[in-house]
């Protein structure tokens, strides 16, 4: 199929606006059809230079635009749910970025509605499964050369929380993508949650818990414990460590620039996901696009987007109670098998 593949792209705040950038600059075989944004003036900006680009600020008028052949959803999570139903309802394929869906219950919502559809339809943005490393380690793991996993140890860090940041996201924004990390590594599902909490940070806002410890076990009898710091000052820090009966292996430690000047040297360390992840992001895209033009979809499915907030919500209980909480999931269709 030579003709590129037109992509409505649903928010053009700072994720949204990289995706255009990539679609329009990185990725091959697609182009920015139109952009939906409520503030017309952001959205402008970010096709600013990109033709045939329509501009809207109501999701269904996007989604209607000439052109537009599948859709790219990085608006707000309360909004994932009725842009997912739209564009299922006009069997458009769709790449959401995370989450899902906020809540497990609206996020199972969509997984029946692509049950009905009997085809899947939807990618969800979980993109540490593009990433290089975390690549290699399921490789690792999945080779069987460490023998059985028994734990993985995260570390999440961010420089600062953006204002209105909660509590209760430290666990359902940020641990978000260990939840998935660790079911797609370990191939296992998570079955109860513990959140610990030490003392706030003195650089963390007023009321947020942060940093968090978060432990997860497994349906299998792994353990992983998340370090979730998002006001820790000095950079952007994810690792994973996976120790198995016969070994372990670690990503995540930054191998940047090292700069050596008279009396020491200094280390880059990146200061958001964006550059953290830009390469994953990229393989994310062209993979979805590479895969929708060819009728076809791969990655994370609509059902992983559930069982992740399924995983987050069962964490905030623990974080509110201060328990352990079990995790409940739906049957899952035979489309996820």
């Amino acid at each position: 199929m030579s003709e590129l593949l037109g992509v409505a792209v649903l928010g053009a705040g700072h994720m949204g606006a990289d995706h255009i950038r990539r679609i329009g600059q990185v990725v091959s075989g697609a182009r920015v059809a139109a952009v939906a944004d409520p503030d017309t003036g952001r959205a402008k900006d970010a096709v600013a230079g990109i033709d045939g680009a329509s501009v809207h600020t109501e999701v269904s008028a996007a989604l209607d635009a000439p052109g537009v052949r599948a859709v790219l959803i990085a608006s707000p999570g309360p909004a994932h749910e009725e842009a997912l139903l739209a564009a299922f309802e006009r069997g458009l394929p769709v790449l959401c970025e995370k989450p899902l869906v906020p809540d497990s219950a609206g996020a199972l919502r969509v997984v029946e509605a692509e049950t009905r559809l009997g085809r899947r339809l939807a990618q969800v943005g979980f993109m540490r499964r593009y990433d290089a490393e975390y690549m290699r380690l399921k490789s690792l793991l999945g080779s069987g050369r460490l023998g059985r996993p028994l734990m993985l140890h995260c570390t999440h860090r961010n420089v600062s929380s953006p204002p209105g940041f909660t509590s209760a996201m430290l666990v359902n924004s940020s641990v978000s993508h260990e939840i998935d990390a660790a079911r797609w590594l370990l191939g296992q599902e998570l079955t109860a949650v513990t959140v610990l909490r030490p003392r706030p940070a003195s650089n963390a806002p007023e009321g947020l818990l942060d940093p968090q410890f978060v432990l997860f076990e497994t349906a299998d009898g792994a353990l992983v414990d998340v370090e979730v710091f998002v006001n820790c000052g000095f950079g952007y820090q994810v690792r994973c460590e996976a120790v198995c009966e016969a070994g372990s292996a670690r990503i995540g430690d930054e191998h940047a620039m090292v700069v050596t000047t008279a009396g020491g040297a200094s280390e880059e360390v990146a200061q958001d996901y964006l550059v953290r992840f830009a390469d994953a992001y990229d393989r994310e895209v062209q993979a979805w696009v590479d895969a929708t033009r060819a009728g076809r979809a791969t990655g994370p499915s609509v059902w992983d987007g559930y069982a992740a907030s399924a995983v987050a919500e069962a964490g905030v209980r623990a974080l509110e109670n201060g328990g352990r909480v079990t995790v409940e999931l739906a049957p899952r269709p035979d489309l996820y098998a």
